[in-house]
């Protein structure tokens, strides 16, 4: 590339001074051409000996794969079209395809520039979410290079901005509304990936690990339900707001075409009213907090892990593995398991002739255990007790137990709490109760049995 600038800068300031020399035109553009072709073997050469670029890191896999780079035909290409553009003295389509081909490699290295620049002190060279100061100026320079590369056309293409802004002809009026749009959709450009990377700022902090039975976990996951939705909100809001003005600056009249929207809309709604109560239905349980990502909720026949959601359906995953995608309006009443505690109820049988004293001291002891183990004391709100005599079966004392535990850790607890009762009743002479059947009898009635059964076996008279 320096020898290319180089090589570039000696051509021109050698053919300038061969005007100043008394050259005729002919003989100074024969020493351009071959100049020229100096360039051109300079382009190939950079086409086909450039360094590859290093692999990346998949975001996904995490597997290296190589970078995408243009092909060296391609390149070569280029560079020979510049060359033939220039000696056919086509300088519009060389100006042209020189600013359409070197704009989006400007791009790429002023946002990797700006990125290396701002990204904070000691963290990765390529961060997970842009900075806000960074998008703010990576789209600033991006809007910049684009009116200048307009203007440099211009300039290579001889149009007079300022004259074609005081003329008044349909070709005039068209070329300014152009320019209008352009700078309306960089404007709307900028705006749009500004609220993106601040929501993609909130959103990073949200979905970092923390407590979630705290205030300020449940403040995350509520951002975390929320944002994306807020996002998508916005964009169709940008989009259609850009749209209009660029339709306004194309002298387009845009008074109808929002009354002939609100008229098509309400049509809309009336003609899919299943879709719009699933939209306001979806609005209202999000205004109510009813659920967030990563909570586990119940609906009718529906349950399971809120993994996302659109404008009208959620999606449910069941702790065996399906997946639901459920409207808003199929939704109704809605069970939220994973809000501040759950209390937990078990009931077990004992003999007739246990202890119960006794085996209220023992579930006691064994909900003290429960706290002091490190893994299930964090899970525990109040450990286990006997709450007394449910209910005299007909084989069983029936006692009830309970329980507070954090959502979603109740059956971990349950089921090691179970396993220690069984143990402790084991080792105390406390017994199950279990259905059972006694048979009672003497020798009469054994006798009375056979003679009976005798009787059954005779053959009966026909009629």
């Amino acid at each position: 590339m320096v020898r290319l600038v180089a090589w570039f800068c000696f051509g021109y300031v050698t053919v300038q001074r061969l005007d100043t020399l008394g050259f005729e035109p002919d003989a100074r553009r024969l020493v351009a051409y071959v100049l020229g072709i100096g360039l051109l073997a300079m382009g190939f050469e950079i086409a086909w000996r450039r360094p590859k670029r290093a692999a990346v890191p998949d975001p996904e896999t995490g597997e290296a794969r190589p970078r995408r780079a243009g092909s060296p035909w391609l390149v070569a290409g280029w560079f020979a079209a510049l060359w033939l553009f220039w000696v056919l003295g086509m300088i519009p389509a060389f100006w042209l395809l020189l600013v359409a081909v070197s704009l989006p490699i400007i791009f790429g290295v002023v946002q990797r520039a700006i990125n290396h620049v701002l990204r904070p002190p000691g963290s990765a060279e390529a961060a997970e979410a842009p900075g806000l100061l960074a998008v703010g100026v990576e789209r600033g320079t991006r809007a910049a290079l684009i009116i200048g590369a307009v203007l440099l056309l211009a300039w290579a293409w001889h149009i007079d901005l300022i004259g074609l802004a005081s003329q008044d002809s349909a070709i005039t009026r068209l070329l300014r509304g152009a320019l209008n749009v352009v700078v309306i959709v960089l404007a709307a450009d900028f705006i749009w990936h500004v609220i993106r990377a601040l929501i993609n700022r909130r959103l990073l902090e949200a979905q970092q690990a923390i407590a979630p039975d705290t205030d300020e976990g449940r403040r995350r996951g509520r951002m975390r339900t929320l944002l994306p939705i807020l996002s998508k909100l916005l964009f169709v809001t940008v989009l259609a707001v850009t749209l209009l003005m660029a339709l306004s600056a194309m002298g387009i009249e845009i008074a109808p075409l929002i009354a002939g929207a609100g008229v098509l809309g309400v049509a809309i709604g009336f003609g899919s009213q299943t879709l719009v109560k699933d939209i306001i239905s979806g609005m209202f349980f999000l205004l109510d907090d009813a659920f967030r990502v990563g909570e586990y909720i119940q609906s009718g026949n529906f349950k399971g892990t809120v993994e996302s959601f659109s404008l009208r359906s959620i999606k449910l995953r069941h702790h065996r593995g399906p997946l639901y995608t459920v409207p808003f309006g199929s939704l109704g009443a809605i069970q939220n398991m994973s809000r501040d505690w759950v209390i937990e109820k078990l009931q077990i049988g004992v003999t007739y002739d246990s202890d119960l004293e006794k085996a209220r001291k023992l579930i006691k002891q064994v909900g003290k255990e429960l706290l002091e183990d490190p893994l299930l004391a964090p899970h525990i709100l109040e450990t286990l007790k006997m709450q007394g005599v449910e209910q005299f079966g007909d084989f069983a004392i029936q006692i009830r137990l309970k329980m507070m535990t954090k959502p979603g850790e109740q059956f971990v607890v349950r089921r090691k709490a179970l396993a220690m009762i069984k143990k402790a009743f084991d080792a105390n002479g406390i017994e199950f109760a279990f259905p059972t059947v006694q048979v009672a009898g003497g020798s009469d009635a054994a006798g009375a049995a056979a003679r009976h059964g005798l009787d059954m076996m005779k053959p009966v008279p026909e009629a």
